[in-house]
């Protein structure tokens, strides 16, 4: 079996893990840096180059690509799709769930659960858009934000309008989302492998911080995932079209709320929490999809996008 990891550096955590794990299983592994691929197009033939030679097309790919190079990053995945090559993340579902707004979109037309949210444009009158999202306290974020970057909560009618007024001015997308009190600054990741829950930990964030990002100072305990959650977590994997995806859930009143779904989920914490060998699941999902060494896959999960490419 040829695999190769599309990441920007060995040295991260999750690469090397990944690495390593395909390494034990006696698999030929390389990690590439997905911008230095160059694609020749052509009637009937697609190639691939990397540093400006050819490259072998491998039986499978792992995406891991970075938030601010999603389009160059599908390119490349979308292209070795088109060699027969098997994806873990596929192109068209790492597309759909970089974009917040259209990731909700496609989450609620399959009846999955989430804090209620509204997007408008710089046109709108803020206190319209604070009135269709149930008042204040609100949470503001930047659709292009990554990690809690780009997060701010606003606690009063007035704050909410200074900052959605100046937002606004600088032409930011933004999203405006119900404030879950009651989940007091935690989420629960659930990382889900080829349709089951592989593992689950709870993310609290640091004190005075209502954003449970690890990036941001927070912390994690392995979790127990009850029923409802799990199926929530196994449903938003599956509207997504994602074979591996990482899952972000807050508790709340009326039940577990799916905030996001990672197509390129970061296994450290995940890891370290519960003492799951999450990337040797990701091999196995692999070993299950893939006939070695011919690059035909024994079956493909390409579901259709109902609001469209």
């Amino acid at each position: 079996m040829k695999i190769y990891i599309l990441s920007r550096k060995a040295s991260l955590y999750s690469t090397n893990r990944l690495f390593v794990a395909a390494k034990a299983k006696g698999w030929e592994v390389r990690v590439l840096d997905y911008l230095k691929f160059s694609i020749e197009i052509a009637k009937g033939e697609l190639k691939i180059n990397y540093n400006g030679e050819e490259l072998e097309a491998p039986d499978a790919i792992i995406p891991r690509i970075g938030a601010s190079r999603t389009f160059y990053g599908t390119a490349m995945v979308r292209h070795l799709e088109g060699m027969h090559v098997f994806s873990v993340a596929g192109s068209l579902a790492i597309s759909r769930s970089r974009d917040k707004l259209r990731s909700l979109q496609i989450l609620s037309q399959h009846g999955v659960d989430m804090p209620k949210t509204v997007f408008a444009s710089n046109k709108s009158d803020a206190k319209d858009i604070i009135k269709l999202s149930g008042g204040t306290p609100l949470v503001l974020k930047i659709l292009e934000g990554t990690q809690g970057v780009g997060v701010v909560l606003v606690e009063t009618q007035k704050a909410a309008k200074s900052v959605l007024d100046a937002f606004y001015g600088m032409d930011v997308n933004l999203l405006v989302q119900e404030f879950i009190d009651e989940a007091g600054g935690a989420d629960i990741r659930a990382i889900v492998v080829d349709g089951e829950v592989v593992g689950a930990m709870k993310r609290q964030g640091a004190e005075g911080d209502f954003r449970s990002n690890l990036h941001q100072g927070g912390s994690a305990t392995v979790h127990k995932l009850t029923r409802k959650e799990k199926s929530m977590a196994i449903a938003a994997a599956k509207a997504m079209g994602l074979g591996v995806c990482g899952v972000d859930m807050i508790p709340s009143a009326r039940g577990p709320l799916v905030m996001e779904v990672n197509s390129s989920p970061g296994l450290e914490g995940i890891e370290k929490a519960t003492g799951i060998d999450i990337a040797g699941k990701i091999m196995d999902y692999i070993e299950r999809n893939v006939t070695p060494n011919d690059g035909v896959t024994k079956r493909k999960r390409v579901p259709k996008d109902k609001i469209g490419a």
